[in-house]
């Protein structure tokens, strides 16, 4: 992987005035794409609440079993939205280990940064005709959906596995003068699903304050507060406004739970092992879901 110059970067449009929660998840996870910055709020954020390390590799972990699952489901197309800096293995390197030359992949942030590093790496370790990187706003749905069908990349017309990892919690700054600031959520999920051809599938990891222990429910407080201030204020949501999002798409078991608890099955050598005395403790529910046809 490249190493960001912090000298050449950033590129046009970043924001090095606050952190990023993508940069400091990259820095969490160990990556290298994040800024003095990121890493400041991050050592902080670490020194209080060591966990949250932990907590970021349960969530990227759930990323790769998500991968596997779908492909050996047979799904060769990917949308990843929200898909950050390249760390730890992209969604394109999971499923090419199980279906060589197979997956197409478009990977979709609004942080310049992610895209401009994403490319990066996708010249080195990509496939130009099979994966790419697109700028988008997710809240501008059709037009995210028009700039993927231009991209050549994928087939639109037949099953695609949208990712929506650990994106929905964070709230991003209007696009347009006339966006409201708080306008991602279930509205946009449902147009996603509208969008989306038979037979797709929904992957969706969202952190929550509810039913979590009394220092998980402290870190997250204190997070949200922290997040406030910054471009991307977060938002917790129920398991059940969780379980919402994926409309009327049919759940695969074991429907809505933590990360540490779906599918671990799908786990290989190549994945790091969380352990927590609780799996509550990940703070992060997930799911996926099909689109019947």
């Amino acid at each position: 992987m490249s190493e960001l110059n912090e000298e050449e970067f950033p590129p046009p449009g970043v924001d090095l005035t606050h952190p990023s929660p993508a940069r400091i998840y990259d820095y969490a996870l160990g990556g290298t794409s994040n800024w003095e910055i990121d890493r400041q709020f991050a050592d902080k954020l670490i020194a209080d609440y060591p966990m949250v390390k932990s907590i970021a590799l349960a969530n990227r972990m759930f990323l790769h079993r998500a991968v596997r699952h779908l492909v050996k489901a047979g799904i060769r197309q990917f949308i990843d939205i929200g898909s950050g800096l390249p760390t730890m293995g992209h969604t394109h390197e999971v499923a090419d280990r199980l279906a060589p030359g197979q997956a197409r992949v478009v990977y979709v942030d609004y942080e310049p940064v992610a895209v401009a590093h994403s490319r990066s790496i996708l010249r080195e370790h990509g496939d130009e005709n099979r994966h790419t990187a697109i700028h988008a706003d997710m809240r501008d749905t059709d037009r995210l959906w028009d700039a993927i069908a231009d991209t050549g990349i994928l087939d639109l017309d037949q099953p695609v596995a949208l990712l929506l990892i650990a994106v929905l919690h964070f709230q991003q700054p209007p696009a347009h003068p006339d966006t409201d600031r708080d306008d991602i959520g279930a509205s946009v999920v449902a147009r996603y699903r509208e969008l989306l051809p038979p037979n797709s599938y929904l992957a969706i990891s969202h952190a929550t304050n509810h039913n979590v222990p009394a220092t998980q429910v402290k870190l997250l407080a204190d997070l949200k507060a922290l997040y406030d201030n910054l471009s991307s204020p977060a938002i917790w949501r129920t398991h059940q406004e969780v379980t919402d999002l994926f409309g009327n798409f049919t759940l695969h078991p074991p429907g809505v739970t933590w990360t540490p608890l779906w599918h671990p099955e799908e786990s290989t050598g190549r994945d790091v092992t969380i352990q927590f005395d609780d799996p509550s403790e990940s703070v992060i529910l997930a799911g996926i879901a099909q689109k019947e046809a």
